[in-house]
């Protein structure tokens, strides 16, 4: 029974804000207002809850958080902030038939991907095709000639991938961008989860949701399957950039679960050919090393020679087949926002498939006709930097003055080759606990994908929301933050 005089209606007409939602896909409501079937179980609860007792379980999982240090940075002029990641305690639900179109459409991307990233570090097939513009790729700052003609265990590239989905329909899933090269946010699922369940319990009680605290197991798994021929017992390390970088919460967290060793450069060194750790007990070779360090950084005899964040002669171990990096260096060539206009063409050449997700509408600016016609209307468009992430560097046109909007032209008239433009998507809406109510707010959804011998996607994902009213950004650095993902088995 409820707990107050008032029973909560779930996206309360208190929310004065409703109408701004209105023409968006709610994750939650047919357009008619009845509650999708995927839902059912969850709304009947929350009506039978007070706004009270949700905002107390809200406040103990914000502290939970607190306590259990689970962190991001935000990068500023004056350096970095750490924050904790807002969490929000209403799931967002997809069913089994939902699900399935994700996961094959992520599954054909990232296999198309990581056969793309073969060829170009090989053959280069499709660039002879004339599919993609040669340019695009042998001159991208992220391609690394380095890995030419080096063969790596299963052909895998991107061991680890986050796809970023985007919603607008019933069916209607669009991929915004393609994560290969060090994806993080994956502790944020599983904490999500865990945190769920301890401060929620009831909201399982009768569904079937699968599980998503088997991703380290697999992950494991996954790394030690690309480890160097003669490796009977592979040893995988994750190697981090240290505690000031944004994600080292979650470098932290997968290592403990994972059951491998943390390391920093300084941690690693080279010896006969091989990688070796320094440990209190004497060397131990290393055979995997799960990188969150960017490429440029990762070997200074190669790379950056004033880089202090990982190991002399590494690429040297790469190439000869010493050691396996996941994921591999060179793998930002097929994340770049350049490249992701063409991943349809890739699959289509190297499956002999259409793609299954579509892509969002995309300008290349290093096209002067296209690049007049953004310029033209900026106020309409989302305008980001091709190697930019974080949503930072980005115009969102709609939201923008007409003095920033002025002020970005001109960084785009410097370089246009280093932005894209896209149109301001119509993101789905899910209920969110907001100033002591439930109201619609914008999401998106990232699934991982793993690729090892085989390649699988986790039955949830990272769901993040704008939190501001009104919002399109779901960025945590920029005010967003995060919900449990529900996959309902049935």
């Amino acid at each position: 029974m409820p707990q107050s005089t008032e029973t909560l209606t779930v996206e309360a007409k208190a929310d004065n804000s409703a109408d701004l939602y209105r023409n968006f896909f709610n994750e939650m409501r047919e357009p008619d207002g009845t509650v999708r079937l995927a839902y059912a179980a969850l709304a009947d609860l929350i009506d039978n809850l007070s706004i009270e007792s949700l905002v107390t379980k809200q406040r103990a999982a914000d502290e939970l958080f607190r306590r259990l240090g689970i962190t991001f940075a935000v990068y500023t002029e004056g350096g970095s902030t750490e924050r904790l990641i807002p969490f929000d305690l209403i799931p967002r639900i997809l069913d089994r038939s939902e699900w399935d179109l994700v996961e094959r459409g992520c599954l054909q991307r990232v296999k198309a991907i990581n056969l793309f990233l073969h060829d170009i570090y090989h053959d280069q097939e499709i660039l002879k095709a004339g599919l993609i513009p040669p340019e695009l790729v042998l001159l991208n700052s992220a391609y690394r000639a380095e890995m030419h003609g080096v063969d790596l265990p299963n052909d895998v590239y991107a061991h680890v991938a986050g796809i970023d989905l985007v919603r607008t329909g019933e069916r209607d899933f669009f991929v915004l961008e393609d994560n290969v090269r060090t994806p993080s946010g994956v502790s944020y699922v599983l904490e999500n989860r865990e945190i769920m369940m301890r401060l929620f319990p009831e909201a399982f009680d009768g569904q079937s949701i699968s599980p998503v605290g088997n991703y380290p197991e697999r992950l494991l798994e996954n790394l030690r399957a690309v480890a160097p021929r003669g490796s009977d017992d592979p040893v995988v390390v994750l190697l981090t950039p240290g505690r000031y970088n944004s994600a080292y919460f979650e470098h932290v967290f997968l290592a403990e679960q994972m059951g491998i060793e943390l390391v920093e450069g300084g941690d690693l060194f080279l010896r006969d050919g091989d990688v070796w750790m320094r440990t209190t007990e004497g060397p131990v070779k290393v055979d995997v090393i799960y990188r969150r360090v960017d490429d440029e950084f990762m070997d200074p005899l190669t790379f950056q020679p004033d880089s202090m964040l990982a190991v002399p002669g590494l690429v040297s171990a790469i190439r000869s087949g010493r050691v396996a990096l996941a994921n591999a260096l060179g793998t930002g060539v097929a994340d770049d926002k350049c490249m992701y206009v063409y991943v349809p063409r890739m699959i289509e050449f190297y499956l002999g498939e259409h793609a299954i997700l579509n892509n969002v509408h995309t300008y290349m600016l290093r096209e002067p006709k296209q690049c007049q016609h953004v310029l033209n209307n900026l106020e309409n468009l989302v305008v980001k930097e091709v190697q930019g992430s974080g949503g930072y560097g980005m115009l969102i046109g709609p939201a923008s003055t007409a003095a920033e909007r002025e002020a970005y032209k001109a960084r785009v008239l410097h370089n246009p080759d280093n932005y894209i433009a896209q149109p301001t998507l119509s993101l789905s809406t899910a209920p969110t606990l907001c100033n002591d109510q439930i109201v619609p707010r914008h999401v998106d959804f990232r699934p991982f994908v793993l690729s090892g011998k085989e390649t699988s996607v986790i039955a949830g994902g990272l769901t993040r929301v704008a939190l501001r009213e009104g919002s399109l950004v779901v960025n945590s650095s920029q005010g967003g933050g995060t919900k449990d993902t529900w996959v309902l088995e049935r």
